[in-house]
């Protein structure tokens, strides 16, 4: 009796891993939603004895130790913004990442306006 062959990318890639594997079946958030440019930043504290962390949510733990966008964490992951976004409610749920607060109206903001980023895609669109 054969073994079924793996699925390979590439040579070097290793096999494929569907994005719902990597999630849990999971599609959606069901709490915390993200969007493209929320600041997110690792709390500090250390998960439970119950809690078990993926490969990719340690990850994604480690990069959050610095301020990091959403986006910006898909980006160093090679992982789709959906499953980041997934993931990282995890993190938030288990208190292990929390959202930078923003400032008020008229303090200093380190997030860009969003008209400007608006104007921005615009733009780009153009191009």
């Amino acid at each position: 009796m054969q073994t079924p062959r793996e699925r390979w990318i590439g040579r070097d890639a290793g096999p494929i891993v569907r994005p719902y594997a990597v999630t849990r079946g999971r599609t959606r958030p069901r709490g915390l939603v993200v969007d493209l440019v929320t600041i997110l930043v690792a709390t500090g504290r250390t998960p439970g004895d119950r809690v078990w962390l993926s490969r990719e949510q340690r990850r994604l733990l480690e990069l959050c130790r610095r301020p990091s966008t959403p986006a910006d964490l898909a980006s160093e992951t090679d992982l789709p913004f959906r499953v980041v976004q997934i993931l990282l409610e995890d993190l938030h749920q288990y208190g292990l990442v929390e959202e930078m607060p923003q400032a008020e109206h008229g303090e200093r903001s380190d997030r860009p306006d969003p008209r400007i980023l608006m104007r921005v895609l615009d733009e780009l669109r153009r191009l």
